[in-house]
């Protein structure tokens, strides 16, 4: 038998497909198999012309390990999504555990949009910040209403486009319009008058439904030509301001009164108009609940008798202030003397929702007939300030004190009064908390020591006084009433009369210190407890213009007083 191995024929290497039989009698289902053969074939011979030498398996082709490689790579992919996914899910459901996602989405609105009006008309955020919002789901918010809040400013320069812009995009919703052309040294009244009137020409398709609008020019002239074009009916406007800043230098200037809004203002509530003249039309000041009026002289300046015609309109009314209207009186209080009625009064204007009244520089007489024609239950502050002798009005406060009378804020400045009309009012002032006498020559140690007195106690509420400016009180009697008002154990507990809410945190205790204080109250009132309630500590005393104060004496104030305010001597060599 031979070493060698069989000789392969060369067509096996050159055609490995093909395939010739080589034995005589051979089948495929024969066991004989060309790796079996015996190496003694002699396979030269014509029985056996060539070998059969099998191609490599399917699964090893390149073709096939190129496809198996592409079908790995989409199910990597199918897991990568699916993982993304899976990802997302897990972000979504870890975020749903925060508390901010479990508020309402109205409530999510509000504070987007609080947040948006916060930012300012001049933050160069805001642009960016709204332009990542695509959409605000809310059923009070719509997109448009960014653009009506804040204010829309109208003024010069890039501004003025602004108001532009934002008056296109705001489509139909209630706008605030502010027109502020003031005082400008800097540019000539034709230049400003030129502005203006482009303004308004701007803003003038918009004043149906302007919700509020607020004019400053400064002049009369220029309020004239600027208002003049406010002719139609304002069905929305609900807050009207019109301020004339040189109105001193300018009351020469008459022209016809100017009607606004045709007289059609039925949502109206607020009015505040200084030094225009707009014809005092009625229809225009129905229903208010603001009223403001100032800077108005001689001719130009309202009655009583339209005032009163204004006041019986708006029974809602909730601040009155009347501020540099002056008429020539010809019949003027004289000090010392009360200039009494010939009729009573019987036709009052009941106003039950007044709280804030302010009377400056409104004259004595005029402003004695219009308080003797109304009557205030709930009046809270008043202001009383140039009005010469004010015994008169003294005196109607103490006939509502009689009756009810909350006031907690009372300031008199530079006014003439009788100082025993004053103390007897201010026995009846149980309320009152603030009290300013500014520049009053009438206040003298009498009126402290009535404040300093136990037999009973006058406003025993009374936490800040001022007498700044007035000169007739010496330093013995502020030092008595500061003293007297002192608590008698400054580390006992405040008196009953403190609020509940300020000794207590939470509910369970406030309710039992109410009970504890109404049993105490109502053994006071049965004379079974000895307990006298005292005073409230006077925590802000101003003596600003007191010459007789001297720096000895702010030091002792500041021991026994929180705030003390005084221009003689510089706070910090107090410390």
């Amino acid at each position: 038998m031979s070493a060698y191995p069989a000789r392969i024929p060369a067509s096996v290497f050159t055609n490995p497909r093909r395939r010739r039989p080589s034995l005589k009698g051979y089948s495929p289902t024969s066991p004989l198999k060309t790796r079996n053969l015996n190496l003694n074939t002699n396979l030269t011979s014509p029985d056996f012309d060539d070998v059969y030498i099998p191609r490599p398996p399917t699964f090893m082709s390149i073709a096939y390990l190129r496809e198996a490689i592409s079908n790995i790579d989409v199910k990597m992919a199918a897991l990568t999504k699916e993982r993304a996914d899976l990802e997302t899910k897990l972000e979504t459901a870890v975020r749903l555990q925060s508390p901010v996602l479990r508020l309402p989405s109205e409530l999510l609105s509000n504070i987007f949009t609080i947040g948006v009006l916060q930012m300012g008309d001049e933050d160069p955020v805001m642009v960016a910040t709204l332009m990542l919002v695509w959409q605000v789901n809310s059923p009070t918010t719509q997109p448009q209403e960014l653009q009506t809040y804040p204010p829309l400013l109208v003024d010069i320069g890039p501004i003025l486009e602004k108001a532009r812009r934002r008056l296109m995009r705001s489509k139909s919703h209630p706008l605030d319009i502010i027109v502020n052309f003031g005082i400008r040294p800097t540019e000539s009244p034709h230049a400003i008058r030129e502005r203006v009137l482009l303004a308004m020409d701007l803003i003038h398709p918009a004043l149906w439904r302007t919700k509020s609008f607020s004019l400053t020019v400064p002049n009369r002239a220029v309020a004239h030509e600027a208002l003049i074009r406010c002719q139609e009916d304002a069905p929305t406007l609900e807050k009207l301001s019109i301020l004339i800043q040189n109105m001193q230098d300018d009351h020469h200037y008459s022209k016809r009164p100017v009607p606004l809004f045709n007289g059609r203002t039925p949502n109206l509530r607020s009015c505040s108009i200084t030094s225009f003249n707009f014809g005092w039309d009625l229809k225009l000041m129905n229903g208010l609940r603001v009223l403001k009026l100032g800077g108005y002289y001689n001719s130009d300046a309202p009655s009583p008798t339209t005032l009163l015609n204004i006041l019986r309109q708006c029974p809602q009314l909730e601040e009155l202030a009347l501020r540099n209207v002056s008429i020539d009186d010809p019949h003027p209080c004289i000090a010392g003397k009360v200039a009494e009625p010939e009729t009573p009064i019987t036709n009052k204007i009941h106003l039950p929702h007044l709280k804030k009244a302010s009377f400056f520089y409104s004259g004595g007489r005029h402003t004695q007939e219009i308080m003797s024609h109304i009557t205030f239950s709930n009046l809270e502050h008043l202001e009383l300030g140039y009005l010469e002798n004010i015994n008169t009005l003294l005196q109607l406060l103490y006939s509502q004190a009689l009756t009810r009378l909350p006031l907690k804020f009372l300031r008199i400045e530079n006014c003439l009064f009788g100082e025993i009309t004053f103390m007897t009012l201010i026995r009846r002032l149980s309320s009152l908390v603030t009290l300013e006498l500014v520049d009053n020559e009438d206040i003298s140690n009498h009126t402290l020591k009535v404040l300093a007195s136990a037999s009973p106690w006058p406003c025993p509420r009374l936490e800040r006084l001022s007498v700044s400016g007035c000169l007739c009180f010496d330093w013995d009697a502020l030092r008595s009433l500061i003293e007297n008002r002192l608590p008698a154990n400054p580390h006992a507990l405040k008196r009953y009369h403190t609020s509940v809410a300020s000794l207590v945190s939470s509910a369970s205790a406030a309710a039992a210190e109410h009970e504890r204080m109404r049993t105490r109250q109502s053994q006071d009132r049965h004379g079974q407890s000895n307990l006298i309630a005292g005073p409230q500590r006077i925590k802000v005393v101003d003596v600003s213009g007191c010459t007789q104060i001297s720096k000895e004496m702010l030091q002792w104030l500041r021991m026994y007083v929180a705030s003390v305010k005084c221009d003689l001597i510089d706070p910090r060599s107090l410390a």
